[in-house]
């Protein structure tokens, strides 16, 4: 008898702790975006191939394509307007037909300064994000594409491209290394 309410005991606690970390639990809308890389999905072209990738869960199905571009920047104003993000920042590579949603704002990655603006893109349910920040005449560009929300594609790509292993890639490939 004393081994069956023993039992029971166990059985109820872990039901009622299951229940617990259940509603506890972080709902996937908010849970943090992981990025994996993937091939460089465009064409050559007079810059140095970059990397890109994919995240999986907040921002499932997201992809981020970044890389330098050296010697390309105005040395004195670096990233100083909208029209420079529509020009440098590779949305065209995404889709010819991008169309900004608004302006764009000042943004800061790594110690470099620049801009990023949120385009719609083709067709309806696409969204793209254009980065363009300066070091003196260098230039490192993201564009980013999702379904759904702009903001929410800006936010995660900025969070991913302010780690650590992010950071140290991007001032080594303008560094040349």
């Amino acid at each position: 008898m004393r081994r069956r309410a023993t039992i029971a005991a166990v059985v109820i606690a872990l039901g009622v702790s299951g229940a617990a970390a259940y509603q506890l639990a972080t709902p996937p809308a908010q849970q943090a975006a992981h990025w994996r890389e993937i091939a460089w999905p465009f064409p050559r072209d007079g810059w140095p191939v970059g990397r890109a990738f994919r995240c999986d869960g907040a921002c499932a199905g997201a992809e981020l394509y970044v890389r330098a571009k050296r010697g390309f920047c105005n040395c004195d104003r670096g990233v100083a307007d909208d029209d420079e993000v529509d020009r440098v920042a590779d949305v065209d590579l995404i889709s010819p037909r991008f169309a900004p949603l608004a302006p764009g704002e000042e943004v800061a990655i790594a110690q470099l300064r620049g801009r990023a603006r949120r385009y719609h893109l083709g067709h309806s349910d696409g969204a793209a994000i254009g980065i363009a920040v300066s070091r003196q005449c260098d230039l490192f560009v993201a564009a980013a594409q999702g379904r759904g929300d702009a903001s929410a594609v800006q936010h995660a790509a900025i969070n991913f491209l302010e780690t650590q292993e992010m950071k140290a890639w991007l001032m080594a490939a303008l560094d040349g290394r």
